[in-house]
């Protein structure tokens, strides 16, 4: 077993690692609710960018099912955010199963 050599593959593996976190803070995808009513833009490091609501939706009398879908588009994009985020560091560790990545 060469020390040297696993030193040397973990700092390219971190190397790989922060290099894909970049680049999913830089990729963007949208879940919808509604039927596409309402549209969530978020990032691969899972911010929300933001939210569009079809005024068709916006019933004063309503609010509830307003916040409903707001509340599945944005736990969609979450959702989606962290299965693109899973894919990538996938890549970025050759496969390996790493806790808490």
């Amino acid at each position: 077993m060469n020390i040297q050599k696993m030193i040397q593959q973990a700092q390219q593996m971190q190397s790989k690692m922060a290099e894909a976190q970049a680049e999913l803070a830089e990729k963007t995808l949208e879940a919808s609710a509604g039927g596409g009513k309402v549209i969530v833009t978020a990032n691969g490091a899972g911010d929300i960018l933001s939210i569009k609501i079809d005024p068709s939706v916006v019933d004063p009398e309503d609010v509830e099912g307003l916040e409903d879908l707001v509340l599945a588009g944005v736990k969609q994009a979450i959702e989606d955010g962290r299965a693109l985020a899973a894919d990538e560091m996938k890549k970025a560790t050759g496969g390996m199963n790493l806790p808490g990545l």
